[in-house]
C-alpha cells in the first residue's frame, strides 16, 4: 500500500457522521442540511437539453484535451469575465477541460510536486481537504497557513518566513474562500505573484467561487486577472481552476476547466493522458452550453443574495453574524465550541452544520477554524428561512 496513506486525516463529512451518530434528533422537525456546498437549485432546462441531445456521443471515446469548441468557448468566457484582449488565452495550450476541480486540484499536484526535493505545499488554513491530501499523496509536507478575524478571515501571508517560501513549490490560494467567502484584492494577488517568481514557485488558484457574489459591479479579481495587468500576460507560474458546479447548479456534471501557464499545462496534459480522466462528449457539449450564457448565473447570484437577506435577517439580532462579498456560505462564530454547537443544534434542531474546526489544522499555536461551523446556504429558500429560525431559538437558548 501508498505508504502516504496513513499520513491522510479522516475527511470532514466522515467526522460529522461520527458526531451526528452519537444523538437522537427530534421527530418533530424534517431534517435541513446546511453542512455540504452542494447546490440544491436546478441545473438550467438548457443544459441538461444539451447533455440529452448529445447522448449518442457515448460512443466515441473523448480526446484529454477536449473539443476545439470547448476549448474556445471555455477561453471566450475568460476574455470576457476578465476584460482580456480578444485571443489572450490560446485554447491549444493555456486551458484543459477537467472531470471538476477536485478531480484536477489533486492530479495537478501529483504533477508538479517532486517529492525528492522534500517541498512545501502552502495552502490557506481552514483549507479545502483536496489541498491536503494531494499534497501529502505526492510526498509534499502540508504548511497552512492561518486565517482568523485578526487577518479578516485572509491568509496571514504576512507571516509566512523566507526560508518557507524558499521551500515551497506549490501555493493554493482559494478566493473567494472556502469557508470564508472572503476575496483576495488584486494588491494582495501581486504580492504573491512577486513572491512566486522571487522563490520560484507555483500558484494554483481555487476560484470556484467567483461567480457567487454579492455586488453586479465587483466581482472577484481572478489570479490571471492580475497577472495579465501586471504585465505577466504569459500567465508564467500561474494556473487557475473554474468549475461549473457553483456557477451553473451542476455539481453532477463534473465539468470544469484549468487555466495558465502553457509550460506547466503541457506537463499537467501529459499526465492527464496517463490519468485516464478525459471529459465524456455529451458533458462537453452541455458544458460548451453553460459557458456561453451568463443570464442564468446571474439569476443564480440573486437567489443566494434573497437566502443571504433572509437568512441574516433573523438570526442577526441574536448573534455576530458576516456576510460574505462571495460564496454561498456563512462562516459563524460559536459562542460554546464548534463540535458541541453543531451536534447540539443537531439533536434539538435537526440542522446539520459543520463544524470548523473539521476544516482546518492546528498550526502556529492556534486552529483557527474552531468556534466557527460552516454555514451552506444551499437549501431552497423556505428550507433557509425555516433553519434561520430553528438556529435562532436554539443560540437564544445558550
Amino acid at each position: 500500500m501508498n505508504p502516504h496513506l496513513a499520513q491522510l486525516h479522516l475527511y470532514p463529512f466522515e467526522k460529522l457522521a461520527v458526531l451526528k451518530a452519537a444523538v437522537t434528533v427530534p421527530v418533530d422537525k424534517t431534517p435541513i442540511l446546511l453542512s455540504i456546498g452542494e447546490p440544491k437549485q436546478p441545473t438550467p432546462d438548457f443544459i441538461q437539453q444539451a447533455l440529452i441531445a448529445n447522448l449518442h456521443g457515448l460512443s466515441n471515446y473523448p480526446t484529454t484535451k477536449g473539443l476545439p469548441a470547448l476549448r474556445v468557448a471555455i477561453c471566450q468566457w475568460l476574455e470576457k469575465r476578465f476584460d482580456f484582449p480578444t485571443a489572450t488565452v490560446n485554447p491549444d495550450s493555456q486551458v484543459l477541460p477537467v472531470n471538476g476541480t477536485r478531480e484536477a486540484l489533486f492530479s495537478f499536484v501529483q504533477t508538479v510536486v517532486n517529492a525528492a526535493e522534500k517541498p512545501l505545499v502552502l495552502m490557506p488554513n481552514p483549507f479545502y481537504q483536496i489541498y491536503e491530501g494531494a499534497a501529502l499523496l505526492a510526498g509534499a509536507e502540508p504548511y497552512y497557513i492561518n486565517t482568523s478575524a485578526e487577518t479578516d478571515y485572509l491568509p496571514d501571508f504576512e507571516a509566512v518566513p523566507d526560508e518557507i517560501w524558499q521551500r515551497c513549490c506549490l501555493l493554493f490560494i482559494c478566493s473567494p474562500g472556502n469557508p470564508t467567502g472572503e476575496v483576495l484584492t488584486q494588491a494582495q494577488h501581486e504580492k504573491l505573484l512577486k513572491l512566486a517568481e522571487k522563490f520560484d514557485f507555483i500558484i494554483a488558484s481555487d476560484e470556484c467561487y467567483t461567480e457567487l457574489y454579492d455586488d453586479e459591479l465587483h466581482p472577484p479579481q481572478g489570479l490571471l486577472q492580475t497577472a495579465y495587468a501586471m504585465g505577466n500576460t504569459a500567465f508564467k507560474r500561474c494556473v487557475m481552476f473554474q468549475s461549473l458546479s457553483k456557477r451553473s447548479n451542476a455539481p453532477g456534471l463534473r465539468s470544469g476547466f484549468v487555466a495558465g501557464d502553457a509550460a506547466i499545462l503541457a506537463a499537467y496534459f501529459q499526465y492527464r493522458t496517463y490519468h485516464g480522466c478525459p471529459m465524456a462528449l455529451p458533458v462537453q457539449y452541455a458544458s460548451i452550453a453553460a459557458w456561453q450564457d451568463e443570464e442564468h448565473v446571474k439569476q443564480n447570484r440573486q437567489t443566494y443574495r434573497e437566502k443571504f437577506t433572509a437568512f441574516i435577517s433573523i438570526l442577526g439580532s441574536s448573534c455576530e453574524i458576516h456576510k460574505p462579498p462571495a460564496s454561498f456560505y456563512i462562516w459563524l462564530k460559536t459562542p460554546i465550541g464548534d463540535t458541541e454547537f453543531t451536534q447540539r443544534l443537531f439533536a434539538q434542531q435537526n440542522v446539520t452544520v459543520l463544524p470548523g474546526s473539521y476544516l482546518s489544522r492546528t498550526a502556529h499555536g492556534s486552529n483557527p477554524g474552531e468556534n466557527h461551523v460552516r454555514i451552506a446556504l444551499v437549501a431552497p429558500l423556505a428550507e433557509c428561512i425555516e433553519a434561520a429560525w430553528r438556529l435562532k431559538s436554539f443560540i437564544n437558548s445558550l
